[in-house]
C-alpha cells in the first residue's frame, strides 16, 4: 500500500482515529523511515522511504487494541497475550531469539513476531526457548510489542545508519491499484538540447478480475492533443484550469465554462505528473514531474515519479554524474549540487513560496526554481530536487490569434 492510500484511509476514520503523527528526516529523506504514528491507537506504520509503500506495522501499546487471529481472539481488555496465550492461537514455532540487550524475547511466524520483555534473572535459560525459562506463579512474559511484515524475521535487520530498516516489500496488492496506471519508469526523451517527450512503463491490474499487474509502455510528446494523451494514459485523474475564474459560479447556467484562453493540466496522480495543455491548440506543451519528497507543499498528493533524465551539458565538466558521452544523468534521487556543478548552471534561482487561498502559511518553507535549457528545476531546502517542468519554449510552437469573447 502506498502512503498516499493510507492517509487516504486515516481521513475517512477522522472521527474514530485521532492524534496522527507524520514522522520523517528533513535531512536525509531517503535514509530514515517514513512513519504514520497514531499514539491514541498504539500502532505506527512504517513506510519505505524510497518506494513509499507500507512495510511494517508495528503495534506498541497492546493495551489500546484488540486483536484476533482466525476469529479467536488472543490480547484485549480480558484476555492477556502471554505466551501461553500465543502458543495456544497461533500454535508451534521454532525456538525464539533472545535480544540480551533489551532483555527482549522475540517469537517469530511468518510475516509477524511477538516480543516479550524478559527480567534479567531469567537470561541463563533462554538457550532453549521462552518456553525453557522458569517463572514464578502469575510471571509469565506478556507480549509488549508485535510487528506485522511481508517475508519471514530473520530478513528484517537494520541499516548502518539505524533510521531505516530493511525488511523487504511485498508486491502491490490488487486491492491497491484501484483501476488506476502505476509507473515504473519514466524515460525522458530528448535531443541534444530539447526535450521531445516521455516514454513512460507503466503496469496496471490484468484485465481479469486477480490476474496480476500487465506491463505496458506508452509515449506522450510535445504537440500530441488531449485525446491521443487520454488514449495512451486514460482519462487524468483530475482535469484543473490553470487560469480558474472565481467569479464563474455567477455565470448563466449556459456559460458556467472556463474561457477559451485557459490551459488547463491533465494531473496523473498515481504517475507522479501533470500535463499542460495549450487552451488554444489543446496540444501538450508542458510536463511536470513530481518526487514527492516529505517536506514539500505538495508531498502526498502525487506518487513519486521515477523518472530518467540525460541533459547535454551546455559546458562539459568531469563529474560522477557525467556519462561517457558527456551526458549528465539526472533521476528523482539527485542532489541539486551535484546536478548543478556537472552542468554549471549559474543563473541565480527564483524564490517560489506556495500557500492556498484558505490557508496563506507554508510550514515547509520557500523552495528554489532554475532554469536551464528548456527544463526548470524546483529544489528543496535540502538540496533534494521536488518537481522538474518540462517546456516547449515559445519560439518553437506556433502563435495563434485569440479571438475576444464578449
Amino acid at each position: 500500500m502506498h502512503f498516499s492510500q493510507a492517509v487516504s484511509i486515516i481521513q475517512s476514520q477522522v472521527g474514530t482515529i485521532r492524534g496522527v503523527q507524520v514522522l520523517y528526516s528533513d535531512q536525509n529523506p531517503l535514509s530514515v523511515d517514513l512513519v504514520i504514528n497514531m499514539p491514541q491507537d498504539g500502532i505506527r506504520l512504517i513506510f519505505d522511504p524510497v518506494a513509499q509503500r507500507l512495510k511494517i506495522i508495528e503495534i506498541y501499546n497492546m493495551k489500546l487494541v484488540k486483536l484476533r487471529y482466525s476469529g479467536m481472539y488472543f490480547n484485549s481488555p480480558e484476555i492477556t497475550p502471554s505466551i501461553e496465550q500465543v502458543e495456544h492461537c497461533f500454535g508451534a514455532t521454532h525456538p525464539g531469539l533472545y535480544d540480551s540487550q533489551r532483555h527482549l524475547f522475540a517469537l517469530n511466524f511468518r510475516g509477524l513476531s511477538f516480543y516479550f520483555p524478559v527480567d534479567s534473572k531469567f537470561e541463563p535459560g533462554y538457550a532453549h526457548g521462552l518456553g525453557s525459562l522458569q517463572f514464578p506463579n502469575g510471571g509469565s512474559p506478556v507480549v509488549s510489542r508485535t510487528t506485522i511484515y511481508y517475508g519471514s524475521q530473520h530478513q528484517l535487520t537494520r541499516s548502518a545508519s539505524g533510521g531505516r530498516c530493511l525488511a523487504p516489500l511485498a508486491d502491490l496488492p490488487l486491492s491497491c491499484y484501484r483501476h488506476q496506471l502505476h509507473l515504473r519508469r519514466c524515460d525522458v526523451l530528448r535531443s541534444p538540447t530539447a526535450t521531445l517527450g516521455l516514454r513512460l512503463h507503466i503496469y496496471t491490474e490484468g484485465t481479469r478480475s486477480g490476474s496480476p499487474a500487465s506491463p505496458r509502455r506508452r509515449v506522450v510528446r510535445f504537440g500530441d492533443t488531449c485525446q491521443a494523451v487520454a488514449r495512451a494514459l486514460a482519462a487524468p485523474a483530475r482535469l484543473y484550469f490553470k487560469a480558474d475564474d472565481k467569479m464563474r459560479i455567477h455565470r448563466p447556467t449556459a456559460r458556467r465554462r472556463p474561457p477559451p484562453a485557459s490551459d488547463y493540466f491533465f494531473n496523473y496522480f498515481t504517475l507522479g505528473m501533470d500535463v499542460l495543455f495549450d487552451a488554444r491548440t489543446h496540444q501538450v506543451k508542458k510536463f511536470v514531474l513530481h518526487t514527492n519528497y516529505p517536506g514539500h507543499y505538495n508531498f502526498n498528493m502525487y506518487h513519486r515519479c521515477e523518472f530518467e533524465l540525460n541533459v547535454q551539458p551546455d559546458k562539459c565538466e568531469s563529474n560522477a554524474l557525467v556519462e561517457s558521452r558527456g551526458a549528465v544523468s539526472i533521476t528523482a534521487y539527485s542532489k541539486w549540487e551535484s546536478v548543478s556543478r556537472a552542468l554549471r548552471v549559474c543563473e541565480r534561482p527564483v524564490v517560489l513560496n506556495r500557500a492556498s487561498s484558505t490557508n496563506t502559511t507554508n510550514p515547509f518553507g520557500s523552495t528554489f526554481c532554475y532554469g536551464y535549457q528548456d527544463m526548470i528545476f524546483e529544489v528543496m531546502s535540502n538540496n533534494y530536487i521536488a518537481s522538474i517542468t518540462l517546456y516547449q519554449p515559445e519560439g518553437t510552437r506556433p502563435h495563434y490569434a485569440v479571438n475576444s469573447i464578449a
